[in-house]
């Protein structure tokens, strides 16, 4: 990807945006519209894809890397 430095910066930044509830298991998204949800539950694609597209400008490719590159981030603060 040519565009590497700035999507681990729209990575790092959806992750900073990730509020974690860990004494309640839920997460808020900055992305997803509803204020919170349980963190085994995974966040539509749909909605993802446009909140980069609308906010970072991102490509599809760019899009999928970047999924699954927070999902892997989301998942490991989720199970520590």
């Amino acid at each position: 990807m040519e565009n590497k430095k700035y999507l681990d910066k729209v990575i790092g930044s959806l992750v900073r945006g990730t509020k974690m509830d860990y004494d309640k298991g839920r997460v808020r998204l900055s992305f997803f519209p509803y204020p919170f949800f349980p963190h085994h539950f995974t966040p539509v694609f749909g909605s993802f894809s446009r909140y980069c597209k609308n906010v970072y400008g991102l490509t599809e490719d760019e899009i999928k890397y970047v999924w699954k590159e927070f999902l892997t981030i989301i998942n490991e603060k989720v199970e520590n």
